[in-house]
């Protein structure tokens, strides 16, 4: 799952941008409100948090690009103003949520992982596929009650697959997902990531079939 954080200072959003990482997301740093509006016409996000004020321009002015592009991704405004009018307004812009700095991590990082699982997949931490339970929140697979042992890419690859199961999913997208502009993977990395991970799930009442010329399909496996 991938996170903008649009913050133009670099004490706030360091720490931020660390936090969501460590919850395992993987996160874009933009600091100006036209980086935030190329990343958005850009990149596939699952969530963008939005700091107000920025140097040209405000996190509401990105909120209503998006909106009025048709984007369904979640926004959470993260900022110092905490009066009602700036509130009201953010929300009826199309934000979906509204946090006053200072903020704990460990708050940004949960109201994080509600919008995305709202944005996915119901309100619970939850996350069913096929013979699968995904927790969310601990970022684990179980089979019958016991654990799936995977890589932080190969859950990271599962959660997105599952989250969006039935749906044709490009390569090109979960690459997005599974990297930021800062880390050097290829295609071909996550040719071999789904390769190992279809191998670990083929038991599990789960296929992940390749569908040539357009990517992957996360479907239940009802064979015996």
């Amino acid at each position: 799952m991938r996170i903008l954080l649009v913050e133009d200072d670099a004490k706030l959003s360091q720490p931020m941008g660390v936090a969501l990482r460590e919850d395992g997301y993987v996160v874009d740093i933009v600091g100006s409100k036209s980086a935030a509006l190329a990343a958005v016409d850009t990149v596939g996000y699952d969530l963008a948090v939005l700091d107000i004020g920025l140097p040209d321009g405000t996190g509401f002015d990105v909120v209503q690009h998006m909106r009025s592009r048709n984007s369904a991704i979640p926004v959470l405004i993260l900022t110092a103003r905490d009066g009602v009018e700036d509130k009201v307004h953010g929300l009826d812009l199309g934000a979906d949520d509204y946090l006053v700095k200072p903020v704990a991590l460990k708050e940004l990082a949960a109201r994080a992982r509600a919008l995305i699982r709202r944005g996915h997949c119901g309100s619970g931490p939850m996350l069913r596929a096929g013979g699968l339970d995904l927790d969310t929140v601990g970022r684990q697979a179980f089979h019958q009650g016991q654990p799936l042992p995977l890589t932080a890419r190969e859950w990271g690859a599962l959660e997105y697959l599952a989250a969006r199961a039935g749906r044709i999913v490009a390569k090109e997208q979960l690459l997005q997902a599974l990297c930021g502009w800062d880390n050097d993977v290829t295609v071909n990395a996550v040719e071999m990531i789904v390769h190992r991970l279809r191998a670990k799930v083929e038991c599990c009442g789960v296929n992940i079939r390749t569908v040539r010329g357009l990517g992957y399909l996360l479907e239940r496996d009802d064979r015996p």
